[in-house]
């Protein structure tokens, strides 16, 4: 008995009238010894694009079928009961589709109770229960391994996770209490709260064994087999469990609440105090330390339920939708059968921004790469970076040695252009001026064969203008990554007037070919990412020189809950590319930008600004210093002053770019934001946030959401 019999779970079954059922099919399996252990197999009997999912109406079955083998136990019909998945999935967790519609924060209790209430039987069988995790568990789908007595994992699993921060939640189905109590807290603190930040990190089998949090891995070839044989020796006692962090092992009065302070002043620093989710589950993992699991079950029920029902979870879905599916199906691009068959690569240059191009085409797609620059020595240092970056991934064992000599097979780097002939894709990473850029195409235009698509990276400048002086300007498109390249998932593919369906479709092809999401932008000035950017950016300068110190321009900003601040972005994305989108911006509209000379100044300068520990920026550099502050004004605006400007500035030039038709809709904004910018799942971009703070009203007089985009408790 777990304390929750007597809770009516029945009202759930209005919210998943349309759950796609994960069935738990059970057969005996006679072990080795003799003995009968009792199989689940989760299945939601589709293939493995639509993972296994744990909503209402799963769990109510499955936990009629926990009962009825705790009955068969009891007889001693079984000695074991062992629970695993469909091919390649054990549960990618929760049903967030149900949890979405729960309607009332008692519903939302209420999932959290149903979870805890049929999980937790599996440790209250009378026998023993195994989960063998052959495939990918996240969220509840780790916490059915949590909850049992032992777990194996097969070697092959694409991902073990509790990824609910990530999401705006916690893990609710026992994982806040197991796991810190399974593993100990600082290996807890890095699975529940530090990787979901960490562009939400998952681990690998070995990682989840070593942590832990498996008692056996093993090969996929015979996994079933293997565990089987293994649960068999458990139960025999032949196989002895070792775990390092046994509870009794697990040091708390001094080791658990300094790891808990350490994790809050990181969390202050890296994230600031706005998203609930990681503060909520670091209080409940420090207070996992103590007291019995049914009080760190009914300490989770809490906490979902008030988060579940917030604004930041509700934000947190429909920023998790849009990159889970708009993102995958860009809107406007035309079909992909229209694309030209890549099967070379061309880079103009090889500084550093070319040689990341480089390495991310040739190992993304397995063809010749050619780089060029205006002297050897360039064009060397380029081919030598792209070579110890394969030899690094060699060493981490990302690539096998077979596949690492053949890409540096297929990069060359030369000062002959005459080597661009047979290209397919050409895509310049030259010096951010129109004339630098017009130049380099006009001569590879000579070239190349009349169908081979040109792609530009710049960042503002207009591509239209760039192709003016070509021949064929209609092969041109805009291919705008962002930085660093091998890790930022977005593309902004920008369209021109002349650009084909052809040149389109095949720079939508190579950026998934790239591992990449692409959104289709209009060619305006900024396009969408750096316009946005270049607006919060300029404010922060704006009070900077009416003369606000920086270290509170920052904090100022704070409450937008970005990655960074403005001037800590600005150092990441550099000084010179910021100053030079700051241009184009003011050029293009100089009533609505704000820019200063200085900032071409301080770009020139080695370093601009301070930094603490944590990488926030506390001040400017002496140097920089003098070069503000003869600018600076003795009128410093207020913190709430500098957040409704940005929030306004925010919300009207979003809406200018929709009425521009810079995009198709604000969902391609806010998916650029994402994607591009690292804005948070807890904002869904920046829209529902703005809708919610109220800007959107004060600018335009409406909202861009309709309803806006809130949770339940409002």
């Amino acid at each position: 008995m777990n304390g929750y019999e007597t809770i009516d779970f029945s009202v759930l079954d209005e919210l998943s009238a349309d759950e796609v059922i994960t069935h738990a099919p059970v057969r005996d399996v006679r072990l080795p010894s003799g003995r009968t252990l009792a199989l689940i197999t989760l299945d939601n009997g589709r293939d493995h694009t639509r993972p296994n999912t744990l909503g209402p109406r799963t769990l109510i079955a499955l936990g009629g079928t926990l009962d009825e083998l705790a009955r068969r136990a009891a007889g001693g019909e079984i000695d074991a009961v062992a629970i695993t998945g469909k091919q390649y999935i054990l549960a990618a967790g929760a049903d967030l589709s149900d949890i979405t519609r729960v309607g009332s924060k008692d519903n939302a209790r209420r999932i959290a109770q149903l979870g805890h209430h049929v999980l937790g039987k599996l440790g209250e069988l009378g026998v023993p229960s195994f989960a063998f995790v052959n495939g990918l568990a996240l969220g509840g789908g780790l916490e059915i391994a949590l909850n049992s007595t032992y777990r194996t994992v097969d070697a092959s699993a694409a991902a073990v996770a509790l990824p609910e921060v990530f999401l705006g939640i916690i893990p609710g189905w026992g994982g806040a209490y197991l796991l810190p109590n399974l593993i100990g807290i600082e290996n807890a603190l890095e699975v529940v709260i530090s990787n979901p930040l960490k562009q939400n990190r998952m681990l690998k089998p070995q990682q989840a064994f070593d942590y832990g949090i498996m008692d056996a891995i093993f090969p996929p070839a015979n996994y079933l087999e293997d565990s089987l044989r293994w649960a068999d020796g458990v139960l025999a006692g032949e196989v002895k469990v070792v775990r390092k962090n046994e509870p009794g092992k697990i040091e708390r009065l001094t080791k658990w609440p300094i790891a808990i302070k350490m994790a809050r002043g990181m969390l202050q620093s890296k994230i600031g105090t706005v998203p609930r989710s990681p503060y909520v589950a670091l209080d409940l993992l420090d207070k996992a330390k103590s007291g019995s699991k049914a009080e760190g079950f009914a300490r989770e029920d809490e906490a979902l339920a008030d988060l579940v029902t917030g604004d930041q979870f509700a934000a947190s879905m429909y920023a998790f939708d849009l990159v889970q599916k708009r993102a995958k199906r860009p809107v406007g691009a035309p079909d992909k059968s229209l694309a030209k068959k890549v099967t070379k690569v061309g880079v103009i240059g090889a500084g550093l921004m070319a040689s990341q191009f480089a390495l991310l085409f040739v190992r993304k797609l397995q063809v010749p790469v050619l780089i060029t620059d205006l002297d050897q020595a360039r064009v060397d240092k380029g081919v030598a970076y792209i070579h110890e970056e394969i030899g690094a991934l060699e060493a981490k064992g990302r690539l096998d040695a077979d596949t690492a000599n053949k890409l540096r097979g297929l990069v060359t780097g030369t000062t002959d252009k005459s080597l661009y002939a047979d290209c397919d894709f050409v895509i310049e990473a030259v010096f951010e001026e129109v004339a630098v850029k017009q130049a380099v195409f006009g001569e590879i235009e000579q070239i190349v064969a009349d169908d081979a698509i040109l792609a530009t990276n710049t960042s503002s400048l207009s591509v239209t203008e760039i192709g003016s002086a070509l021949r064929h300007p209609e092969r041109l498109v805009g291919f705008h990554f962002f930085n660093p390249v091998a890790v930022m998932p977005l593309i902004e593919v920008v369209r021109t007037e002349a650009t084909t369906d052809a040149a389109l479709s095949t720079a939508f092809v190579v950026a998934r070919g790239l591992g990449k999401n692409a959104v289709l932008t209009a060619d305006a000035p900024g396009f969408v990412v750096n316009r946005l950017l270049a607006k919060v950016m300029g404010e922060a300068a704006r009070a900077v020189y009416e003369g606000t110190p920086v270290a509170e321009v920052e904090k100022a900003f704070a409450p937008l809950g970005l990655p960074m601040g403005p001037f800590q972005l600005i150092d990441l994305v550099g000084w010179k590319v910021a100053a030079h989108v700051q241009d184009t911006m003011v050029r293009a509209f100089p009533d609505r930008f704000y820019a200063n000379e200085n900032f071409h100044a301080l770009a020139e300068l080695s370093a601009v600004v301070e930094k603490d520990k944590g990488g926030r920026v506390t001040g400017f550099t002496k140097e920089a210093e003098k070069v503000v502050a003869p600018a600076v004004g003795s009128r410093p605006a207020d913190a709430e002053t500098i957040l409704r400007r940005v929030q306004d500035g925010l919300a009207g030039e979003i809406k200018l770019m929709l009425d521009e038709g810079v995009v198709p809709e604000v969902q391609d904004i806010d998916l650029c934001l994402i994607l591009g910018a690292g804005w948070p799942f807890i904002d869904g971009g920046a829209s529902p946030y703005l809708d919610r703070e109220g800007a959107s009203e004060r600018v335009f007089g409406d909202t861009f959401h309709h309803p806006p985009i809130r949770g339940i408790d409002h």
